[in-house]
């Protein structure tokens, strides 16, 4: 399986917003100021890089068939665990964000604690749990813990990209004479329908 294939493709051609709409919330609320997208984005990524190969082991020595005996299958229980872990690790990232960059914990506010329950977290675990039985050869598929980190790192980046992009135009758009009725989220979400057409572009991408 090619790795840097893995990575361009959860970056451009499975991109968490443009393609999924996942974690829409943070992602429209906190995309004011590129400074605090920035710093989001580094949240999240950091939060997929750690949690998502931690649940690929969960999956595949804990919950998944014949892992702890053989006709015992607990990947039910997935859905909980998931959770959990990454509750644990957004409090860990909060704790440090906190003690080492407070500028920047006062400025994320509710939504550092919120990313235990950003789509785009969940949905990376929830993705990664599909790709784990495709065929080795498969672009999408993840074969080892290796190729875990390599999503994880590729989707963060991927929402890291969104969300500073989208920063970028709504900055500039503060001094653009925008129609009074499309002013705030109207013509925020006509940015992010236009970003996601153009990223559509990369669908057909080969690597």
């Amino acid at each position: 399986m090619d790795l840097l294939s893995l990575f361009v493709r959860s970056i451009f051609v499975d991109n968490m917003i443009f393609a999924f709409f996942l974690g829409m919330c943070s992602y429209l609320a906190v995309s004011k100021s590129v400074k605090t997208a920035f710093g989001l984005g580094l949240a999240v990524t950091f939060v997929l890089v750690v949690t998502l190969p931690v649940n690929y082991l969960l999956q595949t020595k804990v919950l998944g068939p014949n892992c702890l005996a053989d006709g015992v299958d607990l990947t039910f229980l997935s859905f909980i665990l998931f959770i959990a872990v990454i509750a644990g690790i957004v409090q860990l990232v909060e704790m440090v964000v906190e003690k080492f960059a407070p500028a920047l914990y006062a400025s994320l506010g509710i939504f550092l604690p919120l990313i235990a329950v950003n789509c785009a977290i969940m949905g990376g675990s929830l993705f990664m749990q599909q790709r784990i039985g495709l065929e080795p050869t498969d672009p999408k598929a993840i074969t080892d813990i290796v190729s875990a980190i390599v999503y994880a790192l590729g989707s963060g980046i991927g929402w890291l990209i969104a969300i500073v992009a989208l920063a970028a135009v709504r900055e500039k758009m503060a001094y653009s004479n925008v129609p009074p009725a499309l002013r705030g989220l109207g013509i925020t979400f006509i940015v992010v329908g236009l970003m996601a057409m153009s990223f559509m572009c990369f669908s057909g991408l080969k690597l």
